[in-house]
């Protein structure tokens, strides 16, 4: 996934120097709220690492995301199947002050594109809390359909938007 683009982002890996803006998206209470909640630094510096080693580990991750023309982090978009996640999923979310862009959108499109034609994959799924309307706006709009609920691990209740190619 690393060197995926779209005409205005770049999908890269995390680094040190993102920590900064990662941190404090992460300590904001109304920025995680469907994320499993606000972190510490020490919290979400194990969160970023968790992003990092997922990718080695499978070869495809929540993606660094930043603007191609400025360089500046956008938020991630990517994909996740840890050991215990259910089954491959598409999440993302976006900081704060690059909202409302079209980020979000652009970027799912294309990794659903590559799920689909590179890794091959024949489903895909987001997860989301029934709470979090934009996020299921945005499924909708990639082409998703709101299958079931179900109980994600820790994170409680969530509604299942099935992406098929």
């Amino acid at each position: 996934m690393e060197g995926l683009h779209t005409k205005r982002l770049l999908f890269r890996l995390w680094q040190e120097s993102d920590f900064e803006a990662f941190a404090h998206y992460f300590s904001k209470a109304e920025n995680t709220y469907f994320l499993g909640g606000k972190k510490n630094q020490e919290e979400a510096w194990r969160l970023m690492a968790s992003y990092i080693g997922h990718y080695h580990l499978k070869g495809y991750s929540y993606m660094a995301l930043e603007e191609r023309h400025t360089g500046r982090l956008v938020g991630t978009v990517g994909l996740w199947n840890s050991a215990s996640w259910p089954e491959l999923e598409l999440g993302y979310w976006i900081l704060k002050e690059m909202q409302g862009k079209g980020y979000a959108t652009e970027a799912a499109k294309r990794v659903k594109e590559y799920a689909f034609n590179t890794m091959r994959v024949r489903t895909l799924v987001s997860y989301i809390d029934a709470k979090n309307e934009a996020s299921q706006r945005l499924a909708l709009r990639l082409g998703g359909f709101y299958e079931k609920d179900i109980m994600l691990l820790d994170f409680g209740r969530h509604r299942v938007y099935r992406y098929s190619k």
